[in-house]
């Protein structure tokens, strides 16, 4: 895969801000996310992944830093140009289909309005709308109504509309929460398809684990910042087509801390609970080239 970053983030920083209190949702953020790269997200709740998702995808402004999409600074998009980059750049999909989906329409009217708005002819639209329901595997219930689609089909067609203005990123905010496993695998290979085919670039959100296990990469955020990555060890088309279960996954990822500007580096909770780490002191040193860290003894 190329290295050509379509999503630089550089010491991002969001603050809500209410009346009577301040919360600091991104603190200093860093992550470069190449074109063409299929990635997951992870992190607990309020660990500030969708906040990132909301930000590449134009639905929030940051408060601070340097947010690049595709080329473009989005602190310097003033509201019409924010308009055309959400239209034009970015598709979304998701965890509640409802907020994709019109149900008095049928699955093709639904990926067909996304195109409305732009000008051109509207058989060329329907023919696109019809073309991207037989890529996601649903021209035979291109007819169908919300109410006589499955989940797991609702969300096929949810893939679509966000595919209709051809977008170079597809976001998606926990895509395999509202469905079964099966489905959600079905989802991911729907995914990593779209890559080969269009070479768009997907950014998932995602609680989902063993699922995070079969992208390319995957970053956890935890107090709005990125603590660790684990990055596929092959060329992860090739070895993602070897894997017929998500458990074998386990095996094709090595994690690594990050590194901040600073020097900083977050220790996973799991591991200070090993150490026995109480209080917010430990002994550290270097030794034979490894950095050790110890409880520190009271």
């Amino acid at each position: 895969m190329a290295n050509d970053p379509i999503i630089q983030c550089d010491n991002l920083v969001k603050i809500y801000k209410t009346k009577d209190i301040e919360v600091l949702a991104l603190q200093g953020l860093e992550i470069s996310i190449d074109r063409g790269e299929l990635m997951a997200i992870i992190g607990n709740s309020g660990s500030g992944k969708s906040t990132f998702l909301n930000m590449i995808g134009g639905l929030d402004r940051p408060s601070a830093g340097k947010l690049i999409v595709d080329g473009k600074d989005l602190f310097k998009l003033n509201e019409r140009q924010l308009v055309d980059y959400k239209r034009s750049t970015v598709g979304f999909v998701w965890q509640n289909n409802a907020r994709n989906l019109l149900p008095y329409l049928t699955a093709w009217q639904n990926v067909q309005m996304p195109m409305l708005f732009d000008k051109g002819d509207n058989g060329k639209k329907k023919r696109r709308a019809m073309e991207l329901l037989d890529m996601v595997g649903l021209s035979r219930r291109r007819n169908s109504r919300l109410s006589q689609l499955s989940g797991g089909e609702q969300q096929r067609v949810a893939i679509a509309i966000a595919l209709a203005n051809n977008p170079k990123i597809l976001l998606a905010d926990e895509p395999t929460g509202a469905v079964d496993v099966k489905t959600g695998a079905y989802s991911l290979d729907m995914f990593r398809d779209i890559i080969k085919s269009t070479g768009l670039t997907v950014v998932i959100v995602t609680h989902d684990r063993m699922l995070s296990k079969k992208v390319h990469r995957v970053a956890a955020i935890r107090d709005g910042k990125i603590s660790s990555e684990r990055i596929m060890k092959q060329s992860y088309i090739e070895r993602l087509n070897e894997i017929t279960s998500l458990t074998e996954a386990d095996e094709v990822q090595d994690e690594f801390a990050i590194l901040d500007r600073a020097g900083r580096v977050q220790i996973p909770h799991d591991a200070l609970e090993k150490l026995g780490v109480e209080g917010n002191k430990v002994r550290m040193e270097v030794r034979d080239g490894e950095v050790i860290i110890r409880k520190a003894e009271k």
